[in-house]
């Protein structure tokens, strides 16, 4: 069997605000609830599983996620109305503005838990040959 990874808990200050947030943002869906955990499903199969932690547990995390050209404008454009802050490149140097990287796009963005956020429409390295 080769090794797939399934899920990642992402510790929130709100499980339901992250886990809306974000399933809003990418036009995903909740696929399930139970205990402390709401899940986002991925095109994938993995899901991302939202835990409400203490608010001083949460230790910052960088998700980064492969989207199509389309999906990108769609959540850029729900960012820019929403006026979440965001940036070209990781350090936040270059605000309000997108990269162009490997020949595709991407932006970096703050979830309500603090975690980094990124889309990209192309593989770091460009797609394989």
């Amino acid at each position: 069997m080769s090794v797939e990874l399934n899920h990642t808990i992402v510790h929130a200050r709100n499980n339901r605000e992250s886990a809306e947030f974000f399933a809003d943002l990418l036009n995903l869906e909740i696929t399930a609830e139970w205990g402390p955990f709401i899940a986002v499903g991925l095109g994938n199969g993995v899901t991302l599983d939202f835990a409400t932690v203490p608010a001083d547990s949460i230790t910052p995390r960088h998700y980064a996620f492969l989207v199509s050209e389309e999906e990108f404008d769609e959540a850029y454009a729900k960012i820019e109305q929403r006026g979440v802050e965001h940036y070209a490149d990781p350090r936040r140097q270059q605000p309000g503005t997108i990269n162009r990287n490997d020949g595709g796009r991407g932006v970096y963005f703050m979830d309500p838990a603090g975690h980094a956020m990124e889309l990209i429409t192309v593989p770091y390295g460009g797609w394989p040959a």
